[in-house]
């Protein structure tokens, strides 16, 4: 009972966060606001990202050469700031993460 309590509340509250902008379509957010929005993306991608990176068995911290994840991340943000292409980020990136990978031999066979 109580996950559906849980679940149910949740449905709530998102509704209720994406439905106020259709409710209230004069709505304008002050500059200070909208230019702080455009932040969201990466602050959020980057919470997702860095842990994996950092952290890739959940549980110990991995500041090493072996970690094939910080270094193919590390890669990808070359990549990014060089090319400025999301394609050639995203390819560039599994392409190290998976070359590495085969060099340290942690490709499960």
């Amino acid at each position: 009972m109580e996950n559906w309590i849980l679940i149910l509340g949740m449905l709530a509250i998102t509704f209720g966060t994406r439905y106020s902008l259709f409710a209230f379509p004069d709505l304008r957010f002050p500059p200070l606001v909208r230019q702080g929005l455009h932040y969201v993306p990466t602050a959020v991608l980057t919470a997702i990202v860095v842990p994996g990176m950092l952290i890739p068995d959940g549980q110990h911290w991995a500041f090493s050469l072996d970690n094939a994840y910080l270094l193919a991340g590390l890669a990808a943000i070359a990549i990014a700031a060089l090319s400025r292409n999301l394609l050639a980020t995203i390819g560039g990136g599994f392409l190290v993460f998976f070359v590495l990978r085969w060099a340290l031999g942690q490709l499960p066979v």
